[in-house]
């Protein structure tokens, strides 16, 4: 389906060069008519956006199904996490620092990185907080400067407890909660299929080189000129996988899964 578009004009190429700035610079002007992004990533420039005119955002819309029409799957958060906060052997007092993660992941620490100074930021109304006119128009209006000022808003996100938030965080504006809400029913478990490979194993080079092929290769399929071409590199693109070593992949990521589902109570 894809590389249809592709044959019919409506794959930019920019998609294959372009940069994180580039992208995020593209978003704000509304150069996307279509794009297959994450939400949070773009949420900042949405709020910006909306800011400006109301009526020129960005909205989630269903995207394309397999020939059967099943419904999406989105997974949620996972059991590995996403980065790693630790504190370093040569810490002169770790114990302070162990205090310092411990009151951020509390709920006042939660409520400082992601609200502010309450009074001065924020305010609690029918226990959802409210923030002060003059925050919102400094986080919706000129993001740099208040990160630079209030440095709220998760911008230290490395120890965030979104379930905790949810429960006393602003509702979002119009755009945003809609792709929250669009996502809702199609959120489900994948926990048992988050495997890591031990760094220097043999499901770790098999998979590093899998991964470099898919790479290469997914631009070609993508700009395939036809059907028989796209066939083609298709055969090519699963035989060197196999060659790489994907049988030892499968194998590591199937006892990982299977250990994973037992974990997790899963038959």
């Amino acid at each position: 389906m894809f590389r249809q578009l592709g044959e019919e004009g409506l794959l930019s190429s920019d998609i294959f060069i372009d940069k994180r700035t580039q992208m995020e610079e593209k978003i704000a002007a509304g150069q996307y008519f279509c794009m297959i992004y994450q939400r949070t990533d773009m949420a900042d420039i949405e709020r910006q956006m909306y800011e400006k005119d109301p009526d020129s955002i960005y909205i989630a819309v269903d995207g394309p199904r397999n020939a059967d029409g099943d419904p999406h799957t989105l997974p949620g958060t996972g059991i590995n996490g996403w980065t790693v906060t630790l504190i370093s052997k040569n810490c002169e007092h770790p114990d302070l620092a162990i205090r310092l993660m411990s009151y951020l992941m509390s709920e006042e620490g939660q409520k400082l990185t992601a609200l502010g100074i309450e009074g001065e930021n924020y305010y609690i109304e029918d226990g959802r907080a409210v923030l002060t006119e003059e925050t919102q128009e400094l986080l919706f209006g000129n993001y740099p400067e208040y990160l630079k000022e209030v440095g709220a808003n998760d911008a230290y996100w490395m120890l965030q407890d979104n379930r905790m938030q949810e429960e006393w965080k602003p509702l979002e504006i119009p755009p945003i909660r809609q792709m929250e809400e669009w996502a809702l029913p199609y959120t489900s478990l994948t926990n048992q299929y988050d495997v890591n490979f031990t760094p220097g194993s043999d499901a770790d080079a098999a998979y590093q080189k899998i991964t470099a092929i898919h790479g290469e290769m997914l631009p070609k399929l993508l700009l395939a000129s036809s059907e028989e071409e796209f066939e083609e590199l298709w055969e090519q693109y699963v035989r060197r996988r196999e060659e790489s070593g994907l049988s030892i992949v499968l194998k590591e990521s199937t006892r990982q899964m299977n250990e994973l589902k037992e974990r997790l109570g899963i038959s």
